[in-house]
């Protein structure tokens, strides 16, 4: 590890060196990359100086010891070089986390999709509260939300509903949170105070840029419509709405939120980038990952994830036991507690059979 931490150190300097060229300031595109990749090395950079630091401080006590005259001087320093070592020790489990490999989807924006599962009506007013949970949270965290589609039923809930989650690392943050969520409580039209069980299910895809993933064009059916729901005589007498096929895959794409046509059309685009991205993604990691059976699980939508217990005001996530009897504030966007958790337990997943001596060596 010691090695590697070495050669990233290097590069570092090299790249420090390379902006304080006039030459890199004047190239804008070069100016960001360097930037960019420097800002991912800062961190791992400064522990390891601070690393270096201790071992010196080590070595620098162990040289004192032989002249020691006296044992409350020898006791002084013996428990310095204690110290230093302890120091070294915590920062090279902070480093061996540092150097995980880096999800390169984890500084992205994110699309959200929100469906109504078994339950009906009471499943779709659920999928209205996560939506709110959801919009909470990135409005807490300085994210913006845009939707992008939806489906509304009578009753104010959503059979399914899109939207957009811009801001830093919300990909890093939101990615655990696909799954089947599953709650119980008693409906409002339950007469006999019988518990009902529905499930949602929550699909969280990176926003994929027009370089991540070709669309032919040849390959694309786009039809326009006229929009249904609120907004007026303008929603009625002009064909806003866009619908697209995409024929290899068979997945269609409907957006009809902005009065625009080029802009239904853009966030469509989005959506099926997004999700043509994510079956390609889904292939590789069934191809490579053989088998990496993490407790946060793998995002698989066709698993139980979560349970809202709303008699017990109790939120359980059953991938790490993780309980909250907070339900109330959980759902009004307080789920920062939840996603440090699972980011937490994923973390440790990944640095099972990975460990180091003292020194940083395998």
């Amino acid at each position: 590890m010691l090695d590697k931490l070495i050669e990233i150190e290097s590069k570092f300097d090299i790249i420090e060196r390379e902006l304080e060229d006039p030459g890199t300031v004047s190239d804008i595109e070069k100016y960001r990359n360097l930037m960019r990749e420097r800002k991912t090395l800062l961190p791992i950079v400064e522990k390891f100086r601070e690393y270096k630091r201790a071992r010196d401080e080590q070595e620098a006590a162990e040289t004192m010891l032989p002249d020691a005259d006296d044992a409350d001087m020898k006791k002084m320093i013996i428990d310095e070089i204690s110290v230093q070592k302890e120091e070294q020790k915590r920062l090279l489990e902070e480093l061996q986390i540092l150097l995980l490999p880096h999800d390169p989807n984890d500084d992205k924006n994110v699309i959200m999709e929100i469906r109504a599962g078994a339950g009906g009506e009471e499943a779709a007013l659920f999928a209205s509260e996560l939506y709110r949970m959801y919009s909470m949270y990135s409005e807490s965290a300085g994210w913006k939300t845009e939707l992008m589609g939806s489906n509304e039923t009578e009753l104010g809930g959503y059979r399914e509903i899109s939207f957009m989650v811009s801001g830093d690392s919300a990909y890093s943050k939101l990615k655990f949170e696909s799954g089947v969520h599953r709650v119980q409580r008693v409906p409002e039209t339950e007469t006999q105070g019988r518990i009902h069980t529905s499930t949602v299910t929550v699909a969280v895809l990176p926003e994929v840029e027009d370089i991540d993933i070709e669309i032919r064009p040849e390959d694309l059916v786009v039809e326009t419509c006229k929009s249904s729901g609120a907004g007026g005589q303008h929603i009625n007498k002009t064909e806003s709405a866009i619908r697209i096929l995409h024929k290899p895959s068979g997945i269609v794409v409907e957006c009809q939120e902005e009065r625009s046509q080029f802009k239904n059309r853009d966030k469509a685009m989005k959506m099926l980038r997004a999700k043509l991205y994510d079956i390609e993604k889904t292939k590789q990691d069934d191809a490579i990952a053989s088998e990496r059976k993490s407790q946060v699980g793998t995002g698989d939508r066709s698993q139980k994830i979560r349970t809202y217990n709303f008699p017990q005001s109790r939120v359980t996530d059953h991938r790490i036991g993780f309980t909250t009897h907070n339900l109330e504030g959980f759902l009004s966007g307080d789920i920062d507690q939840m996603l440090l958790a699972l980011a937490a337990a994923d973390t440790a997943e990944k640095l099972k059979g990975s460990s180091f001596d003292e020194n940083g060596n395998n």
